[in-house]
Parts: structure tokens; sequence; C-alpha cells
């Protein structure tokens, strides 16, 4: 297996395996599985159930639309999962706004999770835009900036424990709304400019 293959694998294990995960409210409620989101149960409790409710299914649906064989061999599901991929994120986008609007960690991580949710909604309404125009080369530069957000679902579970360990919950929640996503963009942007760079070197 090479080390691409693997890297692969392991963000298509983590992103499902989160995904299911995430869903945990159903058996145990939010008061239980989420408590750091609890306090949004009463004044808003529609936009959070559509953040945590579409959110994962996004996660889920993320490492089969960068499968190139399903891509070649089955491109009328990949336009189809891409749908539902983008449907899910506009639910969850605006949902997760006005969560972090009204986020009682306050204004910096209210922030964090604000502009998060309006690059996520942004960069995966281009790509969809790009796909319908069949610009299809510029719509994956876009997926891949769309994805790199959407993975803010694993990093944030992976970083905050360690975060909240070291600063506390209430600053570690604070760091990890930034933390959970910008490092992924920046990543993004450099690999997209190294793919950019190829032909030229």
């Amino acid at each position: 297996m090479t080390v691409v293959t693997l890297r692969q694998w392991t963000i298509a294990i983590l992103s499902v395996l989160v995904a299911l995960a995430s869903w945990r409210f159903l058996v145990f409620g939010v008061e239980l599985s989420m408590p750091f989101m609890a306090h949004h149960l009463e004044p808003r409790a529609l936009a959070l159930f559509a953040h945590i409710g579409f959110a994962p299914v996004a996660l889920a649906i993320l490492p089969f639309q960068f499968s190139a064989r399903l891509r070649g061999t089955r491109p009328r599901l990949h336009r189809w999962l891409g749908r539902v991929y983008a449907l899910a994120i506009m639910v969850s986008g605006v949902a997760g706004l006005s969560l972090a609007v009204n986020s009682s960690a306050g204004p910096v991580a209210g922030m964090g999770f604000g502009l998060l949710a309006v690059l996520w909604l942004v960069t995966t309404a281009r790509a969809v835009w790009l796909a319908m125009q069949h610009r299809i080369a510029e719509h994956r530069v876009w997926m891949i900036r769309s994805a790199a957000l959407t993975f803010a679902a694993v990093t944030l579970p992976l970083y905050l424990p360690a975060l909240a360990a070291g600063f506390g919950f209430d600053t570690g929640y604070v760091l990890v709304a930034w933390l959970c996503w910008v490092p992924n963009l920046i990543v993004a942007e450099w690999w997209l400019a190294r793919r950019r760079a190829r032909p030229a070197a």
C-alpha cells in the first residue's frame, strides 16, 4: 500500500467513523452525548438538530466523492452523491451559522465557528456552480477546499481532548473553534499550490 493510498484510507475511515459517532445523540440524547451543545436545545432546537443531523451526512459521503473509481465507473452516482453532499452542507452550514452567533463560548469561539460555516457554504456553493458549468478542473479545486472544511468534524474531536487537558475546557473550546479548520484549509491550499507548480517544474 502506497503512502497516498494509506492516507486516503485513513481519511475515509476517520470520516465514516466520526460521522457514525456524531449520530450518538439519537440514542443517548444531546444532554448526555453533547453537553457543550445542550444550551441550544431550548431556544434553537431546530438549528441544533439540523446542524448535528446533516453534517455527518456530508462527512460520510466525503471520501466516496474523491474516489476516482467511482467517478469513472459510476458518474451518475457520483453526481447524485454530490447533490446530497451539497444539500447536507447547505442545511448544516446555515444552521451552524445560527448556532455560532449564539455560542455560549464567547465571541472569539463564535467568530471561529461562524467563519467556518460561511466558508463551508461558499466553497461548496462555488464547487456546485462550477460543476453545473462543466468546469470540472476548477470544480475539483473548490471541492478540495470544501472537503478540508468538512473534515473539521474529524479534527475537532481529535484536538479538543488534548486542548481541554492542556488549557482547560473553556479555553480549549475557544482554541478548537479555529484550530479544527484553519490548519485543514492551509494544508489544502499548500497541496493545491504544489499541484499547480508540478507542470512548470
